[in-house]
């Protein structure tokens, strides 16, 4: 079974072993893969019933519930190694605080979401003077499911705002081809997807004078 680039990069990062929450796992694809390469103990949160039958149908542990409460009422704290959402950040009520329940249920997150500084938004932007559709945004702005659109610096004063550490970054484009250069130089100009590895800042610890 392969995977999709981002998918394919998630899966590296990954430990075997180890337990995850994904978040609107859909068909269950990406658990699928964990579970039969890296043996990992998964549970899925999705929405579409459809999808949900299709993960039950492959013996998947799925709970049908929106990604803005779920986590709250499903889940305590620690409970996973890494709780997982692809592309789905974008639409969800308040990003930041959904991020801050990833990090509570899990020691890390692996969040993904469609970059809206990529150079071909802002030449829509800037010489059309209208909202982007491209293919990696393909709703016009009266009927986009996506509400929070951002771009990856966007994210990554998020994570300073919210002392989140960003361990690793990956990007790639709308077809999922693996990064290239320009994309590893000027991510938020040439990638298209991105990808973030977080977790929780540790607390510094300071000590009293004796």
């Amino acid at each position: 079974m392969s995977l999709r680039a981002d998918l394919a990069t998630i899966a590296k990062w990954i430990k075997p072993d180890s337990s995850i929450l994904d978040l609107g796992c859909g068909d269950g694809t990406l658990i699928k893969y964990l579970r039969n390469n890296y043996s990992v103990r998964a549970f899925g949160l999705e929405i579409d019933e459809k999808n949900i039958e299709a993960c039950v149908k492959d013996g998947i542990n799925v709970i049908q519930a929106n990604l803005n409460d779920g986590l709250k009422t499903y889940f305590s704290e620690n409970s996973f190694d890494y709780v997982i959402m692809t592309q789905t950040l974008q639409a969800t009520k308040r990003p930041d605080l959904l991020i801050d329940e990833m990090l509570r249920v899990g020691n890390e997150g692996i969040v993904t979401f469609p970059n809206m500084a990529h150079w071909k938004a802002r030449l829509q932007i800037g010489l059309g003077g209208y909202m982007p559709v491209t293919k990696y945004l393909p709703y016009e702005w009266f009927n986009t499911p996506n509400i929070h659109l951002c771009t990856v610096r966007d994210f990554q004063r998020l994570c300073k705002k919210q002392n989140i550490q960003i361990l690793q970054t990956s990007f790639v484009d709308f077809q999922h081809s693996k990064s290239t250069l320009l994309m590893k130089l000027f991510p938020n100009l040439f990638g298209e997807i991105a990808i973030f590895r977080i977790c929780k800042k540790l607390n510094q610890i300071t000590t009293q004078p004796l």
